[in-house]
């Protein structure tokens, strides 16, 4: 049966064997001689044989101490390697998914880079969580920000997540209809029309799935399944050219032509959550983790209004996220 043996142990038998000497070898690992003769003791009693012997004048190799000697090396040798490859790992650039550079995920990676300028943050901009928590799960991205309570419950159980804000939900339409005149529409306002709302896109499912559930209660419509558009100069194009009202929420990016005005009555929210790898462990997460926290509670992104309009499960996973 193989065991596992501490690498203090094995340090001190290495310098002992090298110096021949416990007050010397105590000397180089910086530690007691006590604490040194203690260690060799216990490393002999773990395998059953003495490694050296000592007499009053000196202190020598016993065979089974020489022949182990090389292959206590291999293993510190190896355990420098790991710890130097793990230490240069939670050093590289963090890869995070902001979807577009007005998201509320942007304004947090923005605020980090401000507030940590020894840490490297990569942005990506690739709107959608269901897409994004695939890539995380398989290594390929450390962060995104979205809808949590959307995900499969499977790959929900593999991520963790920080609340970062309830977003109030909008509509984009054309700025020339008569609805524009009112900084704010009301949900029923809205019945018997149909907004796109990323119908089709595979990456984007959860938010799909949160219109359709908004829709529903107030004789909105989904538009059609379109494949995923990439890029916002894409977006803008197949927008005006398909006519599409979109349901977009308040960090939406600008269409010529199109006006973006609030849902009212009640007031429908967007959970932004910032989501990761459970025991991902680098420095720049946590630089995040503590933005999210700091701009939550000046901003008050995480305050319901009285008359909000939420799913269930997107209430929980809200208050029992990574607090």
């Amino acid at each position: 049966m193989s065991r596992d043996f501490d690498p203090r142990l094995l340090r001190a038998f290495v310098a002992t064997a090298e110096e021949l000497h416990f007050t010397r070898a105590a000397s180089r690992l910086y530690v007691a001689q006590q604490a040194l003769s203690r260690d060799i003791r216990r490393l002999e009693r773990d395998l059953g044989e003495d490694l050296f012997i000592r007499t009053t004048r000196q202190v020598r190799l016993t065979s089974e101490g020489a022949r182990l000697l090389p292959y206590a090396r291999q293993v510190l040798a190896a355990h420098e390697a790991f710890s130097a490859a793990a230490s240069v790992r939670k050093q590289r650039p963090l890869l995070v998914d902001v979807g577009d550079l007005v998201t509320t995920g942007y304004q947090v990676l923005e605020e980090t880079r401000r507030t940590h300028p020894e840490l490297e943050l990569v942005a990506r901009f690739h709107s959608g969580l269901t897409g994004a928590a695939q890539e995380i799960l398989d290594g390929s991205l450390d962060a995104s920000f979205g809808r949590f309570a959307g995900l499969a419950p499977a790959v929900a159980a593999r991520l963790t997540h920080r609340p970062v804000r309830f977003e109030r939900m909008a509509v984009l339409l054309p700025e020339d209809h008569a609805l524009c005149a009112h900084d704010h529409i009301p949900l029923k306002a809205l019945a018997g029309r149909t907004l796109y709302a990323a119908a089709g896109n595979q990456s984007a499912v959860e938010w799909t799935d949160l219109a359709s559930q908004l829709f529903a209660g107030y004789g909105i419509h989904l538009a059609e399944q379109f494949p995923e558009i990439e890029g916002p100069e894409e977006f803008m194009r197949v927008v005006r050219k398909r006519g599409w009202w979109v349901l977009a929420s308040t960090e939406f990016i600008k269409v010529p032509g199109m006006a973006l005005r609030l849902l009212s009555d009640p007031v429908p929210l967007s959970p932004l959550s910032l989501v990761w790898r459970t025991g991902l462990d680098h420095p720049a997460l946590d630089a995040l983790v503590d933005t999210v926290r700091r701009l939550a509670e000046e901003h008050h992104w995480l305050d319901l209004p009285s008359d909000a309009w939420l799913p269930p499960e997107d209430r929980a996973a809200m208050q029992e996220g990574d607090v």
